[in-house]
This record gives C-alpha cells, structure tokens and sequence, in this order.
C-alpha cells in the first residue's frame, strides 16, 4: 500500500496555509457584517472544509446583488417615473390600528406598496387559481404580464403557454419572465410557439454558461405575478407545474393559497413586474404605455385595502423581514403562520416565542418532511425552545405543503415569501397584506382545516426523536443562513 505520510516541513506549511485561509476568509466574512450566527456557519465550515467550503460560499454565499444593484437601481428609476392616477386609499374604521404598519411599508418599499383597493379572491388548490388565471388570460384585450420562478414544461406549463400565444397572436401584447434556474427546463424550443406569435420571454438571472458568473446563482426571483389588461393579478404559492394540479397529480397535489385581486392594487404587482422586466433587458417604458382596460370587479370580497409589498438582495431594507417582524410583535389575539420552509433568525424567533409568552395564540403550520426534507430536518431544532414559550406546533404530512400564509389578528398576509433566510435577505419575494377582517377569517377557517389533518406536537414526541434524528436537525440549523 503506498504510503501517504508527509514529511514535517510539508505538514507544517499546509497547516499554516489553512491557517491563512481561515483568517483571511473569516476576516472577509466578518467585514460583512452578517449575523453572528450566519458568521459562525461560515467561519465553521471554511475551517472544516477549506476547498469545498469555499465552492458553497461562490455559489450560495454572496449576499448582496453589488454587481447588478445599479442597473437594478436604474430600472426603479425608470418605472417610477411614469404618471398614475390611481389614489392612495385610507383604512376604514376597524382597520386604523394598522395605519402604523401602512406608513411604514410606504417609506420602506415605495410607490408599489401604495395602499389601495381591490376585489379579493382566495384560492386554494391548483385547480382554482389555473382555472382562474385561464379565464383572465382568455378574456385579455391589451396586455399580459407573467412573472414564475417555476415554469415546467408540463400539462399546466404548455397550456398556459398555449393561452398565451392565442392571446398574442390576437393582438394582444405578452410579457413573460421566468427564472434562469427555476424555469431552466423550459427552453428556446418550449418558448418558440409563443414568440412566434409576438410575445415576448426573457430570463431572471439566466444561466449562460458561455459567460456564468456563479455568485449570481444564488440570487433568484422567487416571485409569481400575474397581470391582465393592469386590473386582474394574481400572486401565491403556486408556480406553473403539474405539481399542484389534482388534474395530474389527483391527491399527491401540493397544497397551496393564491390570490386574485381585482382592482386598483394590481397596480402594485404591475409595477413590481415593470421593474423586473427593465432588468431583465425589457423595454418597461414601451410595456407601460400598453392602456389599462377596466375589468368588471367581481371578486367574492369586495374593497378589501392591499398593498403589495417586493423585497430582494438589491436593497438593504428587508421589507418583507421588516413586514413579518413588525406584525408579529404586534400582534393581539393570534398568529397562523404557514409555511413550507420554516427556518427563522434569531430575530423572528424571539418575535415568536415572546408573542407565545404574552398569551398571544401563536399556531404554526409546517410539513413533516415536504420537498425538502434538509430545511424540515432544520426547522424541528427550534421547536424545543417555541413549545417551551406556549406556542402551537402543526406537522402537516400529506400532501406536500407549500402555501405561504400569515393571519396575525384581523391582518392577512399571502405571497411567495417563506420564513427563512433566503426568502428574506437572498430571493426577489412580493406578498399582498390585506387589512380586512373577511380574508383573515377565511384564511383562518382554512387553517384550521389543515390542522384537524396534522399532528400536533408536544414536548415528548420531540423527546421521542433518535439520535440521529436530532443529530441531523443540529447540523442542519448550523447551516441554517445558507438553506
């Protein structure tokens, strides 16, 4: 057998080169300014594992988007310029405590987050919201905008492309845009009946391998919008995959909330949408002079107050964290968070555990295992210490859960933001907040459905766990800031 031995003087200058390394990569680390947790995950895992280390950090530690943040700036810029005559709404009577919350998301996020109203539907299931999309794409007369993260080249992918390229072939203007990763399955031949028809696809971040740039990866629009004629949107859970459709999938289909609104605050998903399509290469000055067409309102809750609030790694305000944070401390009688990834800071899990310690009826919905069973693994170390401050904990099972929902008191959040590290600080997100008792009671009512198919744990199930199991949800929480 051949001896792998090294003389001393080669061991002593790898010790001290991994040495360098580990300065010189936690010095870099610290110099931006992460959380001491997410600080230490690096530091730890540069150490332990120095090349591979350095191969996690390329492709999913950069924070920030500094290389693109000017043209992402840019786009703003432009969006923002152009006219609008729709006027800021004000909260009726019984919504005023949340007048706080409505000025604060204004400053923070800015003209998409304006407060206005909208006719709302809630969708729950795949089949509603891609019967719903259908219909409005099929009664479109000027213009369509699409924005996923996911878009499979499957039964519901195709045909909703099929709709599009009907739609575009009337005359009808057709913007789409997918994530260069999310959506890497569907390609130029996938996309070619639609462009031939004069619509127009272009890719978030797309992965040109010719010219790749690796620090980008792990910055992705996680967004899914939908606008039609600038009055009927729809934003959600649910990306363009056979994956929640009963259709395809009969009861394995994922379970998940989407939203149409009908109104002026699709102005808010229209702008959000304009802005990423400038960065995306799009000419959104062009797009925007498309005219508005009214849509008659006939949404199930009517003049319900909306503001659609983005977030993404190109600003450093975190409005979607900010968002959540602020609710939640806030809260009165109840919170009803679900969510299919579920791996909180250390600020948000104090937001949580003090709610449960005031008396606030704190419940959370979270998948036993879901589609990624590392991030599940993740979530189940912080149950200990949020059952310990009286705050109720839901396993759903089956199907896969994948709904990203929020009630805290008469207050509704829904969109594409989950509760971890990447939907706040990494991924481009936009929820719509809806000041109106009649959603939170419906998205409560549906809570309480999922519930009674859940298992509720406690203290002793948690303590029934095996080592290994509570071996592997240590590890994972270490690398919680990179999930």
């Amino acid at each position: 057998m051949p001896d792998f031995n090294l003389p001393p003087t080669a061991l002593a200058i790898l010790t001290a080169l991994q040495v360098l390394w580990v300065i010189v990569s936690s010095g870099y680390i610290i110099l931006e300014r992460r959380s001491p947790h997410a600080t230490l995950a690096w530091i730890v895992t540069f150490a332990a594992l120095p090349l591979v280390g350095f191969l996690i950090y390329v492709f999913l530690g950069p924070r920030r988007f500094d290389r693109r943040k000017q043209r992402r700036q840019r786009a703003r810029s432009v969006v923002g310029q152009r006219p609008t005559e729709l006027q800021r709404c004000t909260l009726p009577k019984e919504s005023e405590e949340y007048s706080p919350t409505v000025s604060m998301l204004e400053n923070v996020v800015g003209e998409a987050a304006t407060l206005r109203w909208a006719d709302v539907d809630l969708l729950f299931g795949g089949q509603a919201k891609y019967e719903a999309l259908a219909e409005a794409i099929r009664e479109a007369r000027s213009k369509i905008l699409l924005e996923y993260y996911i878009w499979e080249p499957d039964h519901i992918g195709t045909r909703i492309r099929d709709l599009l390229t009907e739609r575009a072939a009337a005359g009808v203007k057709v913007s789409v845009i997918v994530d260069g990763l999310g959506s890497g399955r569907a390609n130029a031949k996938f996309w070619a009946p639609l462009r031939a028809a004069g619509g127009e696809v272009r890719q978030f971040n797309g992965v040109n391998w010719t010219n790749w740039r690796p620090t980008m990866t792990n910055f992705r629009s996680h967004r899914k919008i939908a606008v039609i004629d600038g009055r009927i949107g729809f934003t959600g859970g649910m990306n363009l995959t056979d994956n929640h459709s009963a259709e395809f999938r009969g009861e394995h289909a994922w379970r998940d909330t989407h939203l149409r609104l009908m109104g002026s605050a699709v102005e808010g998903l229209a702008t959000v949408f304009y802005e990423d399509w400038q960065y995306a290469g799009g000419d959104a000055p062009k797009l925007m002079q498309s005219p508005v067409v009214d849509a008659p309102r006939r949404g199930e809750l009517k003049d319900v107050p909306v503001q659609i609030v983005s977030s993404g790694p190109d600003e450093n305000i975190d409005a979607i964290h900010k968002l959540f944070f602020s609710t939640i401390t806030a809260a009165k009688r109840r919170i009803q968070l679900t969510t299919p990834y579920f791996v909180p800071d250390d600020a948000m899990m104090n937001a949580l555990a003090v709610a449960g310690m005031r008396g606030v009826s704190v419940q959370l919905l979270l998948p036993t295992t879901g589609d990624q069973p590392i991030v599940a693994a993740a979530a189940r170390s912080y149950y200990p210490e949020l059952l310990a401050a009286g705050v109720i904990i839901h396993e759903l099972d089956a199907p896969v859960l994948h709904a990203k929902t929020l009630v805290v008191d008469d207050l509704a959040i829904v969109g594409t933001a989950n509760m971890d590290n990447r939907s706040f600080r990494l991924n481009f997100e936009v929820v719509a907040v809806m000041y109106d008792v009649r959603v939170a009671e419906q998205l409560s009512a549906v809570f309480a459905t999922d519930v009674a198919r859940a298992t509720r744990l406690d203290a002793a199930t948690l303590a029934g766990a095996s080592l290994g199991q509570r071996l592997l949800a240590s590890t994972a929480r270490l690398f919680s800031p990179m999930l």
